[in-house]
């Protein structure tokens, strides 16, 4: 490699420095010159960007460099070899392996020593020019579920970062941690199709980097860094036009979230977020956090200009209108995993169980129920309180009927041949299951007379919110917010006094996922919440330009 080539690559490395100031390729030539070396490190503890820093070593200042200027570094030297005519392998290999020194002056070494004292989510986030970060982030993502995976692969993909991401596991959400082995109401196509939704995702499944930060990923600029080369391998295998286990999305969720914690732009922090103070004047956030899942410590607030709610939601369990004293809950999380049902019930002598509701989740407890009962446990037996006949979705020329509220897959097919008038009492099913329909309003005179002599209730009968942190104004006052479930902001009114017209915007609140779905109306007029992983990426693509 050229000498000239050499000082030119790294003059242009020089030039991008993070502080933003260029530093003058003059200093190339500095008679005295303090050396500075470049080198990969490896990733620090929380702190999951991809960066070239400088290693300390006797003599040798300090100074962090974005792998984009490394990469440049390595371009502009194999051009610069190429035209000065090196031999061999070219700068651009040389580069690769080397170390490379270059000189600065001393001002700029001393500007660049106070860059290393910054927090390490500037140097996992912002581009490698502009002015210094004065430690706000762009946006505080809530939740580490499908929803938050979903928000944060799209701020990125809007360029909107740094994001300080929260959650209190990180492990794919209420998803992963229950229903695995729930069979979806989703093709396997659509989990594919959120996957590859946006960029920052392909990159992840592809194991493959790009350009820049910003660009798709390309064969081009490296082999695969990681992993198998598609590490969607698993979904595309399967039959992309039927559902499959839960388990698959889940997995699909995991590896998600390991790409994009590692990803440029990114903090993620293992923590329950408290308490969110807006300011008024200003419309930024003051996140205060919980202390660490993982150290203990107590972590420092964070102030943002956006605050994204993916906070999630849990099954309901309301309180029954009877009291019935040996009546016992079954959560539905355990009665929609057949391994924990078999373990909770099989070990009990005969046992009666009600299970309360008629959609998608209701289906799946009583074909869990019934498999259990016509295998290993014959003395288990089932009464289904259903209100009213079953919904199924429809397939229409477009779209769907009953899209969001109807069975689809297994439960669909299940719920037909065993349960329909026309099928139940031939059906193998109703040796264990009986059926207890009644109208609205009658609960508590049903529930009197059939619910005793039941040892446990299973309520499918939808999900709820989970709490949100406690949100107020600098001035100390409660907000409670309003969602708009079309634009995917709120409105809120103060110390609880919620009404048709809220008292004011919230232009830096946001909300997504199950807890904050989209609203929808079908051709026929129907309204209904859309709720699944497809959705969700469909509501945040559409809403997110606006959350500017």
């Amino acid at each position: 490699m050229s000498l000239q080539a050499y000082r030119t690559a790294a003059a242009t490395t020089a030039a991008l420095n993070p502080s933003g100031a260029a530093v003058s390729t003059s200093c190339v030539a500095t008679a005295t010159p303090q050396l500075l070396l470049l080198s990969r490190t490896p990733r620090q503890d929380n702190d999951h960007s991809r960066h070239v820093s400088m290693r300390a070593r006797p003599g040798v200042s300090s100074l962090p460099i974005p792998r984009s200027a490394h990469l440049l570094a390595a371009r502009q030297a194999r051009f610069f070899s190429n035209t000065a005519g090196s031999s061999g392998r070219g700068a651009y290999a040389i580069a690769a392996r080397r170390p490379m020194a270059m000189s600065v002056p001393s001002s700029s070494v001393a500007s660049s020593l106070s860059e290393t004292r910054r927090p390490t989510a500037l140097r996992n986030s912002t581009a490698s020019t502009g002015p210094a970060w004065d430690g706000t982030y762009e946006a505080v993502v809530v939740g580490g579920g499908p929803a938050g995976i979903t928000v944060v692969g799209n701020l990125l993909e809007q360029r909107i970062e740094p994001i300080f991401w929260v959650d209190e596991r990180f492990n794919g959400g209420r998803v992963n941690r229950c229903y695995r082995e729930v069979p979806s109401n989703t093709k396997v196509g659509l989990f594919v199709d959120f996957a590859t939704a946006v960029a920052p995702f392909r990159k992840i499944v592809s194991s493959t980097p790009s350009r820049s930060r910003w660009e798709e990923p390309s064969e081009s600029d490296g082999v695969v860094v990681g992993g198998k080369p598609d590490k969607l391998r698993a979904l595309r295998e399967l039959d992309q036009g039927k559902g499959c286990r839960l388990g698959y999305a889940a997995d699909m969720c995991l590896m998600l979230t390991e790409g994009l914690r590692k990803t440029p732009g990114i903090h993620s922090q293992q923590a329950k977020v408290k308490q969110a103070v807006l300011d008024d004047d200003s419309s930024r956030w003051t996140v205060k956090l919980g202390n660490s899942t993982q150290s203990g410590k107590q972590l420092p607030d964070i102030q943002a200009k956006r605050l994204v709610l993916c906070t999630g939601s849990s099954p309901n369990n309301n309180s029954l209108p009877v009291d019935v004293p040996s009546l016992h809950t079954l959560d539905l999380d355990c009665a929609l995993s057949p391994t924990l049902l078999t373990t909770t019930l099989s070990p009990l002598g005969p046992t009666t169980i009600a299970v309360i509701g008629a959609s998608h989740s209701a289906i799946l407890v009583l074909m869990n129920l019934y498999n259990l009962a016509s295998s290993t446990k014959p003395d288990l037996h089932i009464r289904w309180f259903t209100r009213h006949p079953l919904r199924y979705a429809e397939y229409m020329d477009g779209w769907i009927l009953h899209d969001n509220t109807g069975l689809k897959g297994e439960a669909a097919t299940w719920a037909k041949q065993n349960l329909e008038p026309e099928t139940f009492d031939s059906s193998d099913v109703s040796k264990y299951i009986t059926k207890v329909a009644y109208d609205k309003g009658d609960e508590k005179q049903t529930f009197e007379e059939h619910l005793q002599g039941c040892d446990f209730s299973v309520q499918a009968i939808g999900y709820s919110r989970d709490p949100i942190p406690e949100l107020k104004t600098k001035a100390g006052e409660s907000i409670t917010p309003v969602f708009d479930h079309e634009t995917g902001k709120f409105s809120y009114s103060i110390e609880g006094n919620v009404s048709s017209q809220a008292e004011g915007k919230l232009p830096t609140l946001f909300g997504a996922g199950i807890a904050w779905p989209e609203r929808v109306k079908d051709p026929h007029g129907n309204v209904e919440y859309a709720v699944g992983f497809f959705k969700f990426m469909k509501f945040v693509k559409k809403v997110v330009p606006g959350w500017q």
